[in-house]
């Protein structure tokens, strides 16, 4: 698979997490480190199992079909990347009353 094709599809894969998990991840990584991209294909199967967002497995199914990767399971090594910190992109969403800029610009 081209580059090219890796890229769109993280990119995609990016945008989904960032507004259904609350996740941010880093698009040319994903496509350009296998390692990176397998610890985020199974991040993103646990946000869908846990979240019922079937459009988020299905880019993760195609991230990983464009890296040839096995089944999740028989891949090692991989370890998820650890869960938000209270309060820092809380998948719950932020307090309803927290203001939305803190001391700036991001």
């Amino acid at each position: 698979m081209l580059p090219s094709e890796k890229l769109a599809i993280a990119a995609h894969l990016h945008v989904l997490l960032r507004r259904k998990v609350g996740r941010v991840t880093d698009t040319e990584w994903m496509a350009g480190n296998a390692e990176y991209a397998a610890a985020m294909v199974r991040l993103a199967r646990q946000a869908a199992a846990e979240g019922g967002h079937a459009d988020v497995a299905e880019w993760a199914d195609k991230l990983a079909a464009a890296w040839n990767m096995a089944p999740l399971r028989s891949v090692p090594g991989v370890v998820a990347p650890p869960a938000p910190v209270p309060g820092r992109m809380d998948p719950a969403g932020p307090e309803p009353d927290a203001p939305r800029y803190i001391g700036g610009l991001r």
